[in-house]
């Protein structure tokens, strides 16, 4: 009869463990997700100030148009210094959320100012860097969609049962979807006859 319980005891401490494992894992794959969407959105804060550079020669009217863009650009920076430490926490997800929806209207705006300007949009270089920059963007988008899908799956696992118990008593918090809205995308097109 002892052999019985020491087998169901040990049995147990197996079962334990393996969700311990597979909670961990969970939230490694959604660390690492995110750490595939820090580099994309590196690359993009790393774009924009040489976009701004090009257009500050053609757009001499413009400055606030600029200087809102690079002042986004810092913000969205810091967003992602803040949740790289911890892409668990919720505040700093939807910080970042936001800074990076801000940073994609300023973005828009300066895109959309430059059409104003034909020498600009016939620049090498301006051609180029939103060329690049639309590349990174669709990094972006691809990265999130994984992060997302990562998040998903662990927070599923997180909050199963018996999962659920032994997420609450080793502190595995839930984690945080990265939804960032591009305004543009979203807008319903109208039409007339």
């Amino acid at each position: 009869m002892g052999w019985i319980v020491l087998i169901v005891i040990v049995g147990l401490v197996f079962f334990a463990i393996s969700i311990y494992n597979r909670l961990v894992a969970g939230r490694n794959r959604f660390k690492n997700a995110f750490a595939q969407i820090d580099v994309q959105l590196t690359r993009r804060h790393d774009l924009i100030p040489n976009l701004v550079e090009t257009a500050k020669g053609y757009m001499k009217h413009e400055r606030e148009t600029l200087e809102a863009v690079i002042t986004a650009r810092n913000t969205a920076v810091a967003g992602l210094k803040t949740a790289a430490r911890d892409p668990s926490d919720p505040v700093a997800m939807k910080q970042l959320a936001e800074a990076e929806q801000g940073l994609s209207g300023a973005l828009g705006r300066l895109f959309a100012l430059s059409e104003s300007y034909p020498d600009l949009k016939a620049n090498q270089n301006m051609m180029q860097l939103s060329e690049e920059l639309t590349t990174t963007e669709n990094k972006v988008a691809f990265a999130r969609q994984a992060y997302n899908d990562s998040v998903m799956q662990y927070n599923t696992l997180r909050e199963s049962f018996p999962n659920n118990f032994f997420a609450g008593w080793f502190n595995f918090q839930a984690a945080e979807l990265l939804e960032i809205e591009d305004e543009t995308k979203r807008e319903a097109p109208q039409v007339t006859f």
